[in-house]
């Protein structure tokens, strides 16, 4: 296995690392006046800094500061050669079972590490050097969840696959992908929608910069690659906290406050002026959008695995959507980034303040909403189980009038397994029993 995962690692890097290097030579050689410098040899290091930037490795450029604010869309190259890497191995036998895939993905997330940590090495220039603890930090990172994706992946289908998890942890992952997926979705419709509003503006940027054919083509691939970045600035948005473009500025659903803004097409489509960019009823269901995440959330992870203690199907709502909202904050800290040190030294959501915030959204409503869920279902089982109990039955000739049953008495109830996909998280039949001897105290005899 790790002489298989250090062979798919290298595949992967050169692999990536070969494309973009083609890119920046056509580059280099239709448009040389752009200032690659240093002939091949620059052109080469300006595709490993490429290669880098699609690992989300951040550049200090000299007299101007840290370059952060890194197309997330570009990250997805080296992340679909490495999962490709992460199926040969399931293919080749080395992964039959899921406790297989994190071997897997360590075998390829080390040596992958180690080969871009040597790229940042390499592409250092005096003007332009790259972080070399985020490379390896970086590379590491995205190896170790892209190879452990397809190790998974070519197990089985996905229906397959999920069954192979316990109804427990299925029920809180599958939620919370519920949970992103709405969030997601909403998003990529408010940032399509503000663009539509804002087309004249981006075809004014666009004819500014007269950029030609192959430039055309560049930028277009530029604005693709950072169209993740803008979905999520969206969903930070739609969250309550929105963005900043520069210190002292701000974007949210009660208005925008913004200074001078780069010659971006892609940024043509933020809000500007001081009121709201929306009616009132029509950011109502905007900032409502979150709250649907959570009541998703909350009602797949007791769906999926309901339990008959009340009280912990909130607590798991609750854990559904806090890690929902945890890859939110860390996805709005990776789409941001400073532009130098100057006034654009911060740039797009705090990743802090926007993972609490929908935490407190999105977590909470899902606890509300997998509470109550769960006692519908509880309470429907219950009366299902008791509708098939007999009813004892009546000798009408011996005692035509039973006497009615004493307020004491106990009502019938049912007894047996447990309904189907109900998990009993109190059993305990896998620790220590304690069996108490009632006789224990009588004197012998």
């Amino acid at each position: 296995m790790l002489m298989a995962g250090g062979v798919g690692a290298l595949a992967a890097a050169g692999g990536g690392l070969a494309v973009l290097a083609t890119l920046t030579l056509v580059g280099w050689i239709t448009a040389p006046h752009v200032g690659l410098g240093g002939g091949l040899a620059g052109a080469l290091r300006s595709a490993g800094l490429l290669w880098l930037i699609a690992h989300h490795v951040e550049v200090s450029v000299q007299g101007v500061g840290m370059i952060g604010l890194l197309p997330l869309g570009l990250v997805l190259l080296p992340a679909a050669l490495i999962e490709k890497a992460g199926r040969r191995l399931t293919h080749e036998g080395h992964v039959t079972s899921l406790l297989d895939v994190g071997p897997a993905a360590i075998s390829i997330a080390l040596p992958y590490a180690l080969f871009t940590g040597a790229v940042a090495l390499a592409s250092g220039t005096p003007v332009a050097t790259p972080s070399l603890w985020q490379a390896v930090m970086m590379g590491f990172g995205i190896a170790l969840l892209a190879s452990a994706f397809g190790a998974a992946r070519a197990l089985a289908p996905w229906r397959k696959l999920a069954g192979r998890v316990p109804p427990r942890p299925r029920s809180v992952i599958l939620g919370m992908i519920a949970a992103l997926a709405v969030l997601v979705a909403a998003g990529a419709v408010l940032s399509a929608l503000s663009l539509m509003v804002h087309l004249s503006a981006y075809k004014l940027a666009v004819g500014k910069l007269n950029p030609g054919i192959f430039g055309s083509v560049l930028l277009l691939l530029a604005s693709l690659c950072y169209l993740p970045n803008s979905v999520i600035w969206g969903i930070a948005y739609l969250l309550g906290p929105g963005f900043s473009f520069g210190i002292g500025t701000a974007v949210s659903p009660s208005g925008s406050a913004l200074g001078a803004i780069p010659a971006f097409p892609m940024l043509a489509a933020l809000p500007v002026g001081e009121r709201a960019a929306f009616p009132a009823w029509l950011g109502f269901f905007v900032l409502l959008t979150p709250y649907l995440a959570g009541a998703l959330a909350g009602l797949m992870t007791v769906r999926i695995a309901p339990t008959p203690t009340f009280e912990a199907a909130p607590l798991w709502g609750l854990l559904t959507g806090s890690l929902a909202a945890a890859v939110t904050g860390l996805l709005a800290k990776f789409s941001g980034g400073p532009l130098g040190s100057g006034r654009l030294a911060s740039v797009g959501p705090a990743g802090g303040e926007v993972g609490l915030v929908a935490a407190l959204e999105v977590g909470v409503t899902a606890a509300l909403v997998a509470g109550a869920a769960n006692w519908l279902i509880i309470r429907y089982h219950i009366r299902r189980l008791n509708a098939q109990v007999p009813a004892p039955p009546v000798d009408w000739v011996s005692d035509p009038l039973p006497p009615p049953p004493r307020a004491s008495a106990p009502q019938p109830r049912a007894s047996g397994p447990q309904p189907a996909l109900i998990v009993d998280e109190t059993d305990d039949a896998g620790g220590h029993r304690i069996h108490v001897n009632p006789w224990a105290d009588d004197p012998p005899g």
